[in-house]
């Protein structure tokens, strides 16, 4: 029995079963179509949903957020988050979109970013900061997500999995091939390992390298970026991370290796 595999607007692909099957559990059946080039990354995206669209989901999220969380109300952390914000969203040449800035009461060391310029900080991290410089690194780099459009990437290829494992469900149950069960079980360790974990760590580091160039054009010293994450290493002491291979984000060694990299690429010392 044949397939047909066809991923939202784009033409079926003709695949047999267990055709399916490998290319599902390797990770190498995506959307054909939806790519765009993103010059702020020199790369090509999948993009199935809007910028509008996602920044209407990320409002709603937002308001959420705010209601759920309580602001902070320590001035002098709202205002270090609120001048840092405009250099760096400037350099990153964003100023179109509206954006805000929250810090929220908490010790967790963490930010985030929403789709259309949502920006939240806990009060934990800014513990983690020593100057203003390791809080552009952190800042730059949520920005770069909004100009990478890294949430709108994430979605779509969530999306193109989601709809291959549905059309493997049906070819499994459908034939021969034995042990369906377990089959679907490695199916969807083959994606969620193969494509979805390994591209948000493709993410971080895009926007690491991103947030280093915004750092440089706003007036920081990006080499700060390293004093950061050492600093964030040293502070996790003997808890470990878990292994990169089951982790969304790089580790703490292969993010300052990138960003050495970066750094002498352009033209620091480190």
């Amino acid at each position: 029995m044949d397939v047909n595999l066809t991923f939202l607007d784009q033409k079926p692909i003709e695949l047999n079963r267990r055709q399916l099957v490998k290319g599902l559990a390797a990770g190498y059946i995506v959307a054909l179509s939806g790519c765009v080039d993103n010059p702020a990354l020199g790369r090509q995206q999948l993009l199935l949903v809007s910028e509008a669209q996602m920044t209407q989901l990320s409002a709603s999220a937002w308001s959420q957020i705010r209601e759920q969380q309580k602001v902070s109300t320590n001035r002098t952390l709202n205002n270090r988050l609120k001048t840092a914000g405009p250099r760096l969203v400037q350099a990153a040449g964003l100023q179109n979109q509206a954006w805000e800035y929250t810090v929220f009461q908490g010790d967790e060391a963490n930010a985030f970013v929403l789709p259309g310029g949502k920006v939240g900080f806990y009060e934990g991290i800014f513990k983690r900061m020593e100057n203003d410089d390791q809080l552009a690194t952190v800042l730059g780099h949520e920005i770069a997500h909004v100009a990478a459009r890294h949430s709108a990437e994430r979605y779509s290829q969530q999306v193109a999995s989601g709809i291959g494992m549905q059309a493997a469900q049906v070819a499994l149950q459908a034939g021969d091939v034995g042990g369906a069960g377990t089959i679907a079980a490695v199916l969807g360790a083959g994606l969620q390992f193969g494509v979805l974990l390994p591209y948000s760590r493709t993410h971080e580091l895009e926007a690491d390298r991103l947030g280093l160039t915004y750092m440089a054009k706003a007036g920081y010293d990006p080499r700060q970026s390293l004093r950061f994450w050492q600093n964030m290493t040293a502070q996790r002491g003997n808890a470990a991370p878990p292994p990169e291979l089951m982790s969304t984000h790089p580790s703490d060694t292969t993010r300052i290796a990138a960003l050495q990299q970066q750094l002498r690429s352009m033209g620091y010392q480190v």
